[in-house]
């Protein structure tokens, strides 16, 4: 497992035993000051490419999951573009989005967005990165158990 920092550490935002147990964890591997650089794959995520922001160095792993945590503001602009966004950046979701939005996006389907499905068919947010969120742990992993319900939605669509 892979956790990318944008800054130094994980001290300023995050809880110190939390930390030592990550640090400790020999299945983690820590990144500081990197942020992701690119997402790749034919019709489902292959590989993540990241950047090392004071090095330059740029890595990719084959990878086929990315879990954001982006804090209080949220790091989505480069999403822009690609997902409907509200005026702060955090990702619009199911009622969230607007008909702008969907017409803006390219909807193609006959059907209105899911709970948590972004403008982009199959494609879901949960958690801090999602537009009003409660911004709360157990609400994260609430959505996280909807999303997946609803991700076999879509598969069997």
């Amino acid at each position: 497992m892979h956790i990318l920092i944008r800054s130094g550490g994980l001290a300023e935002t995050m809880s110190r035993y939390l930390i030592r147990r990550i640090e400790e964890s020999p299945k983690i591997t820590l990144h500081p000051f990197t942020e992701i650089d690119g997402l790749e794959g034919e019709g489902r995520l292959d590989r993540v490419r990241w950047r090392n922001n004071q090095t330059g160095t740029i890595e990719v792993k084959g990878i086929h999951h990315v879990f954001l945590m982006t804090g209080a503001s949220p790091n989505t602009g480069w999403l822009d573009g690609c997902l409907a966004l509200d005026e702060k950046g955090f990702i619009k979701t199911g009622p969230e989005l607007l008909p702008e939005d969907l017409r803006t996006g390219q909807w193609p389907l006959s059907r209105s967005p899911y709970l948590l499905e972004t403008s982009l068919p199959g494609v879901f947010a949960v958690g801090d990165a999602r537009a009003n969120n409660v911004k709360r742990v157990a609400s994260a992993v609430g959505e996280g158990s909807i999303s997946i319900h609803l991700v076999h939605r879509v598969l069997a669509e």
